[in-house]
């Protein structure tokens, strides 16, 4: 079997390729200024093709040959003047990937969404694969384009595809990958005194990559599923790697008017060029809301034991091979 994948060098995207490596022929499209740190170890058993979703002909010519396509690149961005360049990179570039894998007879595809794909409400304290989308104040530019992305994933389903989609939360790998959602860790460890109010949705990156395996493996096709071990309060996640990593947990709670504060002040440093912080009045206001990412789904499926918090933390201070 020959397997494409996009988003190999990611922090999810490097585990992926680790699970699948064993049972296949790795293939893997590149950018040109991608660093390749993460999955440096596997580098030489993948066949690099460079290029990138945009373009076309490096596209078309990566994906000869392929019998499954994994779909793990995309760009984060929480800041609202990437906007267009979201919707460039995740929603464009999945249309031209699902055109390409149509054009091409290519038929299997795991396409690596987001939990923001779904949606965010105030109401919504309990979010599931059917939650309906619906135009709110709490939905990221990031969010929308990967909306729209999975719209395009939907309409190769449509048009003859199978596919898995999946929903991740925040993934968590090891401090020193510095990478998307690992991110989280610098709050504790820089020693910050506030914890916002809100909940945090997580999973270990190991568990999310072993549940993609495994769903591939049963052939769960043309579905969708929340990739989530469970949802904590900040404090309370903040206290866990305060605990494992030998630092003070933040003890004040963030008030509204403190969130009002902080928004107004980076914003005047990005408008002075110091700042290129990811908050905003979005996430500001999403970091208050506690919200369930609900998993039975996969678990009525799977039935799936995931990683103890504690046991991921340890993993998280080690610099070992993955």
């Amino acid at each position: 079997m020959k397997i494409l994948f996009t988003g190999a060098t990611g922090l999810f995207g490097n585990h992926l390729v680790r699970k699948f490596a064993p049972h296949a022929e790795i293939h893997a499209l590149i950018r040109k200024e991608s660093n390749k740190n993460l999955i440096a170890d596997y580098s030489d058993q993948i066949i690099w093709h460079e290029g990138n979703l945009n373009d076309i002909i490096s596209l078309e010519e990566a994906m000869k040959d392929m019998d499954l396509v994994i779909h793990a690149a995309g760009l984060v961005s929480f800041n609202p003047d990437d906007e267009s360049k979201l919707m460039t990179v995740n929603t464009v570039g999945t249309a031209n990937l699902i055109n390409c894998m149509l054009q091409l007879g290519i038929r299997k595809l795991i396409h690596i969404s987001s939990v923001s794909a779904l949606g965010r409400s105030p109401d919504a304290k309990t979010i599931n694969e059917n939650n309906r989308w619906t135009q709110s104040e709490f939905n990221t530019p990031y969010a929308a384009s990967k909306y729209f992305a999975d719209l395009e994933v939907w309409r190769g389903i449509q048009e003859g595809l199978d596919a898995i989609i999946v929903y991740p939360s925040v993934l968590l790998g090891q401090i020193s990958d510095q990478r998307s959602s690992s991110k989280i860790y610098d709050y504790v460890l820089t020693g910050s005194s506030y914890y916002p109010k809100g909940s945090v949705n997580y999973i270990d990156v190991r568990d999310a990559a072993e549940l993609v395996w495994q769903l591939y493996k049963k052939g769960a096709w043309n579905e969708g599923y929340i990739l989530n071990k469970e949802s904590l309060p900040f404090k309370k996640i903040f206290e866990e790697m305060s605990k494992a990593f030998n630092k003070t947990a933040p003890k004040r709670e963030v008030k509204n008017w403190m969130l009002v504060m902080a928004v107004t002040f980076t914003w005047i440093l990005k408008k002075l060029g110091l700042s290129k912080s990811p908050l905003n009045k979005q996430t500001a206001m999403l970091s208050q809301l506690e919200v369930n990412m609900d998993n039975s789904k996969i678990q009525r499926l799977l039935n799936f034991t995931f990683i103890p918090l504690e046991e991921t933390l340890a993993w998280a201070k080690t610099n070992e091979m993955k």
